[in-house]
C-alpha cells in the first residue's frame, strides 16, 4: 500500500512537473545559427533573446531593423520570418 502511494506521488508530480519542460527553450548553436543569418540577411543588426515557444514557432526580441526601429519576431519551423511586431 505504501509503495502505491510513493508511486502515485511521483506519477502526480511528474504529470505536474513535465509541462514545465515543455515550455519555451533556447536554440541549440545550430539553430541560433540559422536564425541570426536570416536575421542578418534581413538587415537586423542586433537582437536579445531568441527562444522556441511552445505554440511552434521561433521568437526574437527586440530585433533592431534596418530601419533603427525594434521589432519582436515570430519565425517558422524553417526559420522564415512569419511576423515583425513593432515594440
Amino acid at each position: 500500500m505504501i509503495k502505491r502511494s510513493i508511486l502515485a506521488a511521483g506519477l502526480a508530480t511528474a504529470l505536474f512537473v513535465a509541462p514545465a519542460f515543455a515550455d519555451d527553450r533556447p536554440p541549440t548553436p545550430e539553430e541560433r545559427a540559422q536564425i541570426e543569418a536570416v536575421l542578418a540577411a534581413e538587415g537586423f543588426t542586433s537582437w536579445d533573446e531568441i527562444e522556441w515557444d511552445d505554440d511552434g514557432h521561433w521568437e526574437v526580441d527586440d530585433a533592431v531593423g534596418p530601419d533603427g526601429r525594434q521589432y519582436d519576431l515570430k519565425l517558422d519551423a524553417s526559420f522564415a520570418i512569419i511576423a515583425r511586431d513593432p515594440d
